[in-house]
């Protein structure tokens, strides 16, 4: 039982790092890129300044959600965990269906 409360704890860290809507905006744009992203990149088109993106960029990195490769002054990032980007577009398309009001996918439990 110690090991599934232990794997219990850390999956409620990550959606901690996930409850913060910069991180999950982050996320997303960096699931509909080709590659590697510039801080600048990812600055200019989510419109937040610099430090805010780097911030939640270096919180990202710490829970191994992204991947960076340093070159000179610049820093590019990249997703690193598969399943977190299903988690997100999973959650999104929860979300859809609560805005719309429709009704989710058939419950598999009953």
């Amino acid at each position: 039982m110690t090991a599934t409360r232990d794997l219990i704890n850390e999956a409620a860290k990550i959606y901690k790092v996930l409850s913060n809507s910069t991180r999950i905006e982050i996320l997303y744009f960096l699931r509909h890129c080709d590659g590697e992203v510039s801080v600048s990149t990812i600055v200019d088109q989510l419109g937040l300044a610099q430090p805010v993106i780097s911030k939640q960029l270096g919180i990202l990195h710490r829970y191994q959600l992204v991947c960076r490769r340093r070159e000179g002054t610049k820093v590019f990032y990249i997703l690193d965990d598969p399943h977190v980007v299903e988690m997100v577009d999973d959650m999104l398309e929860h979300v859809k269906h609560e805005i719309k009001g429709e009704p989710h996918p058939r419950n598999l439990y009953k």
